[in-house]
């Protein structure tokens, strides 16, 4: 391949940075299969891979252990959160790659990557998404969070294009396939493992952001992603989590008396999730995480709560999603927010 970036060049002069590629798994041994074979053809192949193996039973922990990866098994299905967490705590890199395992890199993903760490001094890195199978379709390019604790996966459903293709600095970015230095885990945390998993990339985000660590948002290193593929879009048991994990992020990261100024948005943002949930047949399993959260919310808020810079960095988040909505196109949901809210 011919390397026209500088940066790349850059980072070919300073060989002591290594990088573990960490991929929590739960079967799917074929799509873990194409992503070993995608991390080896790699241009800045990983240094080290830990394959967290979460209680698979079709025989992947065998297929990553014969492709040269290192395997960490878990026993039992622990959920996304303790599977990443294992996987910090063993890896040996300075930089850590955490990636799916229904992910297909290009080949130069983890090179462009490492290439503008390198470059910008972020702390993380995260390429533009693409639905497997449909390559012209974004599947995600960044997150951002409304002030009713809804993230969006931004550019999710939309045709690629120019909006999608600058380089930026972000915030939040999906735990799909993300790039981190190794400090940021030292200094803040490993992820918060009473989240299990989904929205665990938000809520570490949400702390990334209160300590000044920001990222870059890298298009031109690309991946397809299949999504959900464990469990399925709108599977009961996602749903359930989702709508519990929402009130964590508030119970977390909302200041004291919270609902005075951000009380109206929650309830507006909460209640149109769950119309979505419902109209996908997956009310019940709404309603089950709403009394979850309940049930974890005084336990999760004690001695926790954000700030006035809490709630600045949530208006600022929202007005994104509002302004890349309206220039792609409303989402019902979105445009209902906005219109209440």
């Amino acid at each position: 391949m011919t390397v026209v970036n500088s940066s790349l060049t850059r980072l070919r002069s300073h060989p002591m940075a290594t990088v573990t590629a960490l991929i929590p798994t739960y079967n799917q041994r074929d799509l873990l299969e194409t992503l070993l074979r995608n991390l080896r053809r790699q241009t800045r192949p990983p240094d080290e891979v830990l394959v967290i193996d979460d209680g698979s039973d079709d025989g992947s922990a065998a297929v990553a252990s014969q492709s040269g990866a290192n395997v960490l098994e878990m026993g039992m299905n622990t959920g996304f959160c303790r599977a990443v967490n294992r996987g910090i705590r063993e890896a040996n890199g300075d930089y850590l790659a955490i990636i799916n395992n229904d992910v297909e890199l290009d080949e130069a993903w983890l090179e462009r990557l490492v290439a503008d760490l390198e470059a910008s001094g972020a702390s993380f890195a995260a390429g533009k998404l693409l639905r497997a199978g449909s390559v012209s379709i974004i599947d995600g390019s960044h997150d951002e969070i409304s002030r009713a604790a809804c993230p969006w996966r931004c550019g999710e459903g939309r045709n690629d294009g120019p909006l999608w293709s600058e380089p930026k600095a972000i915030s939040l970015a999906s735990f799909t396939a993300v790039l981190f230095r190794r400090e940021v885990f030292s200094e803040l945390g490993l992820l918060d493992e009473a989240f299990e998993s989904y929205l665990e990339d938000v809520d570490f985000g949400l702390r990334c952001a209160g300590a000044g660590r920001g990222g870059r948002y890298v298009p031109e290193a690309t991946a397809l992603h299949r999504g959900s593929a464990t469990l399925g879009a709108w599977n009961p048991r996602k749903v359930r989590l989702l709508s519990r994990n929402q009130l964590l992020l508030v119970a977390k990261h909302y200041p004291r008396y919270w609902w005075v100024r951000l009380g109206w948005p929650v309830l507006v943002g909460q209640l149109l999730w769950g119309g979505v949930a419902f109209r996908h047949g997956t009310g019940w399993a709404f309603l089950r995480g709403k009394l979850d959260g309940l049930r974890m919310f005084r336990r999760i808020r004690r001695n926790r709560g954000g700030s006035a810079a809490t709630v600045r960095f949530l208006k600022e988040s929202e007005d994104r999603i509002e302004r890349l909505q309206r220039e792609s196109g409303f989402d019902w949901y979105w445009r209902l927010y906005f219109a209440l809210t």
